[in-house]
């Protein structure tokens, strides 16, 4: 199977409006940061995205993404979210409802707020033709079992996702050791990393590098991070088999 990180950036972007810091003028592609989003590629062909971020248009041009079979949501932030009404274009294209999946709450979120999404397929596709799936444990889509991984995201229950030997862990707080089981013998990690100062909803830098050692990934890539973060300043810091995320990485699992 293959990921490619659509995204690694934080809810603002790097480069962030209005900023010249040392990243946001950065001329390292690396540091060009869009909101945070993968797209995965099972051995079938079916192509699996985990969250639809306000950038998800311009991602998917960039990595030439021009099928979307489901959509994994860990939660329903607007940088996670909101580019949902780009679903339309692999709609449009496929001529096929695509099935939304997550938690509960997640669910019943998207269908108060995006209701006129929610539709099944007739003669007309000028709208999003999706369906939600509320699921709270694992389940089998297209033949791969994907996992849902319960994690903090301050005082808010979210999902991170296990799918084969990769988990996606993304905006998170805190990680229970029941949700730390589902983690073990993990090829590749994607863990969230907001910046260096603490954060109430998010693990910091330090807590990052700690839990990337107890989770014991053979390779962990950091995720969701600020402008704080410099690309190359952070590679310098990172042990081993810890790694910078960027836009565009395309890792096999």
């Amino acid at each position: 199977m293959q990921l490619t990180m659509l995204g690694v950036g934080s809810s603002a972007g790097t480069p962030m409006i209005g900023c010249q810091c040392a990243t946001c003028a950065s001329t390292d592609v690396r540091n060009h940061r869009t909101r945070c989003s993968s797209v995965v590629t099972l051995n079938n062909g079916k192509v699996l995205l985990i969250d639809t971020g306000p950038d998800l248009r311009q991602q998917a041009l960039r990595e030439g993404v021009t099928q979307v079979d489901a959509v994994l949501y860990t939660h329903t932030h607007a940088d996670h979210l909101h580019g949902i009404d780009d679903l339309r274009a692999f709609c449009q294209k496929q001529r096929c409802q695509i099935p939304l999946y997550g938690s509960v709450d997640a669910m019943r979120h998207i269908a108060d707020k995006f209701a006129y999404t929610l539709r099944e397929p007739g003669d007309f596709w000028d709208l999003p033709i999706l369906k939600v799936n509320a699921v709270s444990a694992p389940f089998v889509l297209f033949g791969q079992e994907i996992v849902p991984i319960p994690v903090k995201h301050g005082h808010s229950d979210i999902y991170g996702y296990r799918i084969g030997s990769m988990a996606y862990i993304t905006d998170v707080s805190a990680i229970s050791a029941s949700a730390m089981a589902l983690l073990q013998n993990l090829d590749i990690l994607l863990l969230d990393c907001l910046r260096y100062a603490p954060h109430y909803t998010h693990i910091n830098f330090e807590q990052s590098i700690a839990l990337a050692s107890q989770i014991n990934a053979k390779a962990t890539y950091l995720i969701h991070m600020t402008h704080d973060l410099e690309f190359s300043a952070l590679s310098a810091q990172l042990p081993q088999y810890v790694y910078a995320g960027y836009d565009g990485l395309t890792l096999n699992f």
